[in-house]
C-alpha cells in the first residue's frame, strides 16, 4: 500500500514536533512519600532525672563540743531510737592569754570583796534583828502593864517587821554575790583544769527513724560547732525522683500522670507517676551555653521495693512522661508538615500531582502528628517536601 506524499509531508513535521515536546517536557520529581493512617499516638516528654530518700534526716551536733570517731558505715542499719549515731563531749575552756587571765583574776577578786560585804551587811541585819526582837518583848510587857502606850508597842513591832525585812533582802545578796564568784572563777578555767568535761558529760546521738546512714560526713574525731552535720540518714526503699523539665513542657503537666523510668541499671523500665510540680522556676545553662527557665518536677515510683533492689539514692535516670496515649487517631509523619501565614499545611498527591492543602494538627511526639481536618485516611503525602515542590507539580515516589 502507498503512502501519499501529502499525508507524509504533514505527518512527519507532526511527529518532530510531538517528540522535541516530549523530550522537552519536565521529568516528574521525585519525592518521598507517606499515607495518612488511623492508629495509636503517645505524647512523651523526656529528659534526665535523679533518685531520692523522701524522708532524710541530716543528724547534727546539739551544741559546741568535741566528737568522738564515727563507726558507722554508709549503708548500714539503724533502729529509732536505739542506733547510737554519734558520741559527743562538750567543749572543753579554751587558753587564756595573760591580760584575759589577770583581768579574770581581779574580777574574782572582786566578787569575793562583794561577797564579804554582803555577809558582813547580813550580820549586821541580823544583830539590829535581834535588838528590834528584844525591844518589841520589853514594849510589850510594858505595854500590858500600862506603862507604855499602844502606840510605842506598835512602834516596836513595825521596827521588828522592817529589819526582818532587811535581813531577808541581805540574805539574797550573799547568794548573789555567791552566784558572781562562781561565774568569775568559772571563767578562769581552761582545759585540763578541775572541774573540766568528765566521762559522765558524753552525749549520745540516736538515730531518729529506722533506715540506713546515707552519708556519713564526719569520720574522725574532731571539734565542732552547734549546728555541724555529722550524718544522713533514711529508709532506701522510699524513694522518689526529681527532675529538672523546661517550664513550658512543665506547664503540660498535671499530678497523677503516668511516667516510665528507664535506663536505671535493670532490665525492664519502672512505673510511676508525676507527684508534685514545683511553683517557681529556675534559670540553668544548657550544654550549649544557653539560659534556660527550668522547673522541678517529683515524681513517685510504683512499683515495689522488691522490683527495684539495687536502686538507690542519687542515682540516675530516665524519664519518660506520658502526656497522652491516644489508641486511634489519624496521623501523618511530622516530616511532612511545614508552616506559613496560614497555618500548618502539607503538600498531598493527587492524580500524580502536588497539592497544598491546609489541615488543623493535633498532638504531636516529634515523629507523628494528629490530623484533625484538612485530610482523610489513605491520603498520600509529601515528606521532607524540597523547595522544588510546587503546587501542581508533577511527582512520583522515589526509587529505593
Amino acid at each position: 500500500m502507498k503512502v501519499s506524499k501529502k499525508i507524509v509531508l504533514y505527518t512527519l513535521p507532526a511527529a518532530l514536533i510531538a517528540a522535541f515536546a516530549i523530550a522537552l517536557r519536565p521529568s516528574p520529581l521525585a519525592v518521598d512519600l507517606g499515607r495518612v493512617e488511623n492508629g495509636p499516638l503517645r505524647v512523651t516528654l523526656e529528659e534526665e532525672g535523679e533518685t531520692r530518700v523522701r524522708e532524710r534526716f541530716v543528724v547534727s551536733a546539739p551544741f559546741a563540743g568535741r566528737v568522738l570517731r564515727v563507726e558507722l558505715e554508709p549503708g548500714e542499719p539503724v533502729r529509732a531510737g536505739e542506733t547510737v549515731l554519734a558520741t559527743l563531749r562538750p567543749g572543753t575552756p579554751s587558753l587564756l592569754d595573760a591580760r584575759s587571765r589577770a583581768s579574770l583574776e581581779a574580777r574574782v577578786r572582786s566578787a569575793e570583796a562583794a561577797l564579804g560585804r554582803a555577809r558582813a551587811e547580813r550580820e549586821r541585819s541580823r544583830a539590829e534583828l535581834r535588838f528590834a526582837e528584844s525591844d518589841l518583848r520589853r514594849q510589850k510587857s510594858l505595854g500590858n502593864q500600862g506603862i507604855v502606850s499602844r502606840e510605842t508597842v506598835e512602834a516596836a513591832e513595825l521596827g521588828a517587821d522592817t529589819r526582818r525585812a532587811t535581813l531577808a533582802a541581805s540574805d539574797a545578796e550573799v547568794k548573789a554575790a555567791q552566784s558572781e564568784l562562781e561565774a568569775a572563777r568559772a571563767a578562769l578555767l581552761e582545759a585540763g583544769d578541775a572541774g573540766g568535761t568528765s566521762a559522765s558529760g558524753i552525749y549520745e546521738l540516736r538515730a531518729p527513724v529506722d533506715g540506713v546512714v546515707l552519708r556519713r560526713l564526719r569520720e574522725s574525731e574532731s571539734v565542732v560547732a552547734a549546728g555541724d552535720s555529722l550524718l544522713e540518714v533514711g529508709d532506701p526503699h522510699d524513694l522518689e525522683i526529681v527532675s529538672d523539665l523546661l517550664s513550658t513542657d512543665a506547664a503540660q503537666l498535671r499530678p497523677g500522670h503516668l511516667v516510665e523510668i528507664e535506663q536505671w541499671g535493670g532490665g525492664e523500665a519502672l512505673r510511676g507517676r508525676v507527684r508534685r510540680i514545683e511553683p517557681s522556676g529556675f534559670t540553668k545553662v544548657s550544654a550549649l551555653g544557653v539560659e534556660e527557665q527550668r522547673v522541678w518536677v517529683v515524681m513517685e515510683l510504683v512499683d515495689p521495693p522488691e522490683r527495684r533492689p539495687s536502686l538507690g539514692d542519687g542515682f540516675r535516670v530516665e524519664v519518660r512522661v506520658v502526656l497522652q496515649d491516644l489508641k486511634a487517631v489519624p496521623q501523618v509523619p511530622t516530616s511532612a508538615l511545614f508552616r506559613d501565614e496560614q497555618g500548618w499545611k502539607v503538600f498531598a498527591v493527587e492524580n500524580g500531582r502536588a497539592v497544598r492543602k491546609a489541615v488543623e494538627v493535633g498532638h504531636q511526639n516529634g515523629l507523628a502528628a494528629e490530623i484533625r481536618s484538612g485530610l482523610k485516611e489513605g491520603d498520600q503525602v509529601i515528606l521532607h517536601p524540597s523547595a522544588d515542590v510546587k503546587e501542581g507539580a508533577e511527582v512520583q515516589a522515589r526509587r529505593t
